[in-house]
């Protein structure tokens, strides 16, 4: 499996029983303390793994640091993804880092899963439901931060839900225990991106009832009014990529 339908994570099969899958994603800092930055870093990139049907076995650091920042900030960072890894049950086996003007972090995880049992985004059927894990607005949460009008309870259920771990959901959707046709992670391009990415890949069409999607705290109200703009390359580098 590779890029054709745009979906979570490569997928190498490698025998009958067994096939590899490979992921990789980093970013600039979307909060300030950085071991929460690590944590948030990494539980983004292991969640891809879960999205497939498979299970991590190891990951590697992926890293962009300044040199004017103290090293204590990026031991910080790295201290924030192993936590996560830790709790992932898999172990941070090395990495790779650059001087970059601005901070960035993230994790290549590889991982295994039965080639008769990956679950990709192209299996959805007519009559699927579409069930959601975590709320919404992660994407307007950050951008509220930046921009300094996140409330005190937006700032903490939106770090609660950012460094939380897709994994007891991934185990059970691939245990088969709860019957999956088609399985996808929503992260950079949003809702709306990732769905459209699985009907097409599916080959079905989607309704949604806006009113009824689970969103974080004052996310919504947010939504609805204008932004002030701010001069930060890392925040307009997000924009760019339509991060979620």
């Amino acid at each position: 499996m590779g890029y054709e339908t745009a979906d979570d994570a490569a997928v190498y099969r490698v025998s009958k029983e067994l096939a590899i899958v490979e992921t990789v994603d980093f970013f600039p800092p979307v909060v300030d303390d950085p071991f929460v930055f690590g944590e948030i870093a990494a539980a983004n990139a292991l969640s891809d793994i879960w999205a497939m049907g498979a299970r991590p076995l190891f990951a590697l650091n992926l890293v962009g640091f300044p040199r004017a920042l103290p090293l204590d900030t990026l031991g910080r960072i790295l201290a924030g993804g192993q936590s996560k890894a830790e709790e992932a049950g898999i172990p941070v086996l090395g990495g790779h880092s650059i001087d970059d003007p601005e901070p960035k972090y993230g994790l290549a995880v590889t991982g295994v899963v039965h080639p008769k049992k990956v679950l990709t985004n192209a299996g959805a059927k007519v009559g699927d439901a579409l069930i959601l894990t975590k709320p919404l607005g992660t994407g307007i949460g950050t951008t509220a931060i930046k921009r300094q009008l996140a409330s005190p309870e937006l700032m903490d259920r939106l770090v609660d839900v950012m460094r939380t771990l897709n994994r007891a959901a991934g185990e059970v959707f691939a245990s088969g225990k709860v019957k999956v046709n088609a399985l996808t992670d929503v992260t950079g391009f949003g809702l709306l991106g990732h769905l459209l990415n699985l009907v097409e890949a599916s080959r079905v069409g989607a309704e949604l009832a806006f009113d009824a999607l689970p969103i974080l705290p004052h996310a919504r109200n947010l939504a609805a009014r204008p932004l002030l703009p701010v001069h930060d390359p890392g925040f307009e580098e997000a924009l760019a990529h339509g991060r979620e």
